[in-house]
């Protein structure tokens, strides 16, 4: 469960990190970037979807500067995984609404 997040924060289990993650159910990635800064690109979730997650929650940021490209997207669906993209702070409440009901898998840029 994600206790807490604000700009560039976010705590988790008590933990806290300070750079992009991505919580999987069994683990967290905490050196998580993509291969393009403020774009998510198709090779940047190819590993998360082979986890075949319910769903994958992108928070992203604080300003929602983090944007997924059309191809990601496409290629998310297309494998039938429900995909939420909203602003970090609303993406963690998706993530902990959701994650006790489902396997999810949160992306979350902590900045910009």
């Amino acid at each position: 469960m994600i206790e807490s997040y604000e700009f560039g924060k976010m705590v988790i289990n008590g933990e806290k990190y300070t750079s992009d993650l991505i919580l999987y159910p069994d683990r967290i990635d905490s050196a998580w970037w993509r291969k393009s800064g403020h774009e998510l690109r198709l090779e940047d979730v190819k590993g998360v979807v082979k986890e075949k997650p319910d769903t994958i929650i992108v928070g992203t940021g604080f300003n929602a500067v983090l944007k997924v490209l059309p191809e990601t997207e496409d290629y998310i669906l297309s494998k039938g995984i429900r995909l939420i993209v909203e602003d970090t702070k609303k993406a963690v409440k998706n993530y902990n609404e959701l994650s006790p009901k489902e396997k999810v898998i949160g992306l979350f840029h902590l900045t910009c």
